[in-house]
């Protein structure tokens, strides 16, 4: 995909019920997470996954949306390193790793992570539910 380009979607995240999904996948780059944590469907969609322990992977600045959705605290993860403040602010653990992974939450830093972060979400994927990740989430302010 080169940047620029624009792809028409199947459904809109106040379409869909997360309760049809097994796990899910958080972009990088900078505008699609900035724009998708503005979205009030799409932060309680996140927040049902981690409510109900299924696995989610997020890249570079995805974890915006974690953060957003009040998920990060008592977690270590990773992520495009400006967002180390903003985890640590909400109560996360950030690391400097190629991928890392909590409970069914992966998570990797840059695109040259893809290798490492597809491989290891495949795996956490496989293993479905991940009891010990449900933690309650809390509101951000």
């Amino acid at each position: 995909m080169e940047q620029g380009d624009t792809f028409t979607v199947d459904t809109t995240a106040d379409q869909v019920m997360p309760a049809d999904y097994d796990g899910f996948v958080l972009p990088g780059g900078v505008a699609h997470p900035d724009k998708l944590r503005a979205n009030p469907h799409a932060v309680e969609f996140v927040r049902f996954f981690f409510e109900r322990a299924k696995p989610v992977a997020a890249i570079c600045h995805g974890p915006w949306m974690l953060i957003e959705a009040g998920v990060v605290k008592g977690r270590t993860l990773t992520s495009w390193p400006s967002l180390q403040t903003d985890i640590r602010n909400t109560g996360g653990t950030w690391v400097d790793e190629e991928v890392h992974t909590d409970q069914g939450l992966v998570t990797s830093g840059k695109p040259d992570d893809i290798p490492a972060f597809n491989a290891k979400l495949i795996e956490e994927f496989a293993e479905g539910e991940h009891p010990a990740q449900a933690r309650p989430t809390q509101a951000v302010d």
